[in-house]
């Protein structure tokens, strides 16, 4: 083994010629194939299970993968309509399935459709759950954010509409009373939304911020996706040009 010195780190070289960092490989650890291309990931929460949809492979449009294991599975039979994409429950044994226009909340364990909820949109593009379970936010390619509250039925508690263009993805942060949206028009929009333990109170979602760091492409994208910091109020942005964007402190 020789030691050297990459991106301010201290690394390893094996006899193979394989880098490691902090006695671990660097570089591509596992490897799965699907029949279609694969247009969505999500993990659980726990981070031992890996959901992925791949719409135009039938009855494996939707895989979930348990890494400990290596062991994979296709938890439906037939695919359960045009499947935008997934979330799990952060505690629970429900799979959310966001298609076209309605969100179905499955119990992987039974195996059973639980609840069907209907978005009033055109086209769900992306899904994301509160660290309580209890909420849902779902985006729209109509320009809709979508809030569903679990104990209010299966219509939207409230909906949103701040965007110019469609929204590409919207995330909770899983600490702070976050939430983000993420657009075509170039800008992500940040709201303080409160969920109460007082389940008389109503959620509380009120407009902070608008960030504006991404451009628009020639195919008319914006941003694409955001990710939040597990434990900071820092969040990530990707866009369609080419640039990730970290914003702190929001």
């Amino acid at each position: 083994w020789r030691k050297y010195r990459g991106n301010g780190e201290d690394m390893e070289e094996g006899s193979g010629g394989g880098a490691m960092w902090n006695g671990a490989p660097v570089g591509c650890r596992l490897e799965l194939v699907f029949p279609s291309k694969v247009t969505h990931l999500r993990w659980h929460a726990k981070g031992d299970y890996l959901a992925v949809v791949a719409p135009d492979a039938g009855s494996l449009s939707i895989t979930v993968h348990q890494i400990s294991r290596g062991a994979s599975q296709a938890p439906f039979k037939k695919a359960p309509g045009i499947v935008q994409a997934v979330c799990f429950h952060p505690s629970r044994p429900f799979f959310f399935v966001a298609t076209q226009q309605h969100v179905k909340v499955y119990h992987l364990v039974e195996g059973k459709l639980l609840k069907r909820l209907r978005s009033g949109v055109k086209w769900i593009s992306s899904i994301d759950v509160h660290p309580s379970g209890d909420h849902i936010v779902v985006g729209s390619y109509d320009r809709r954010l979508v809030w569903f509250d679990m104990d209010m039925g299966e219509t939207p508690y409230k909906t949103l509409k701040y965007h110019e263009k469609a929204l590409r993805d919207v995330t909770f942060h899983r600490r702070y009373p976050l939430l983000a949206s993420a657009s075509d028009d170039g800008s992500v929009h940040v709201f303080h939304a409160t969920v109460y333990n007082d389940l008389e109170r109503n959620p509380l979602v009120v407009p902070l911020k608008v960030l504006k760091g991404h451009g628009v492409s020639k195919s008319k994208h914006g941003v694409l996706a955001t990710a939040f910091h597990p434990r900071q109020p820092w969040l990530f942005s990707a866009g369609a040009d080419g640039i990730i964007n970290l914003y702190q402190d929001l």
